[in-house]
């Protein structure tokens, strides 16, 4: 007898690997797998600079803040500041009253998301009240300006961005 060949062959599938579509389907949850490792990653190696540990000890601070508030107020502190980008200087004059205030003061910059590039000058004003301060190219970003004194009984403090506006003026409250 004759062997008899099936007029019709089976032919056996590929496997699946060798399809191109369980492929593509399995390449979204990869990508998603692959962003979140990033986004663990930038998480740990750059924390938050704006969250703070100890909420109470924060909070007696600010009482302690707005008592300097309340004293420059007392005082009728204004400071006129202005920034000269090209001679690298903030210079200014600080009054109490009308009348010039030569005591030294420190000028503290605070930069609005990385605490490391903060700036704290230390200003000494002549008779007239008037002082000058070597400062780095500052960046042109939202800074927060405090003005205290050495003893830190009063403070001045605002928001500045020396880009949109080059003098600023910090006057206290009104009591």
């Amino acid at each position: 007898m004759d062997s008899v060949t099936p007029m019709f062959q089976q032919e056996r599938p590929a496997p699946w690997y060798r399809h191109r579509w369980p492929w593509f389907i399995m390449l979204g949850p990869l990508a998603v797998m692959l962003a979140t490792f990033v986004t663990v990653l930038l998480a740990v190696r750059q924390p938050d600079a704006m969250v703070v540990d100890d909420y109470y000890r924060q909070g007696k601070a600010i009482n302690q803040d707005l008592r300097r508030d309340r004293m420059a107020s007392a005082l009728r502190l204004l400071a006129a500041l202005r920034y000269d980008a090209r001679a690298g200087r903030l210079e200014g004059r600080l009054e109490s009253f009308g009348r010039p205030l030569t005591a030294p003061f420190r000028i503290l910059l605070a930069h609005p998301t990385q605490p490391g590039k903060d700036l704290a000058l230390d200003a000494f004003p002549d008779t007239e009240g008037a002082f000058a301060v070597r400062l780095p190219a500052l960046e042109m970003t939202h800074w927060r300006v405090v003005i205290e004194d050495e003893g830190r009984q009063w403070r001045l403090a605002r928001s500045w961005s020396p880009g949109r506006e080059g003098r600023l003026a910090i006057a206290a409250d009104a009591l």
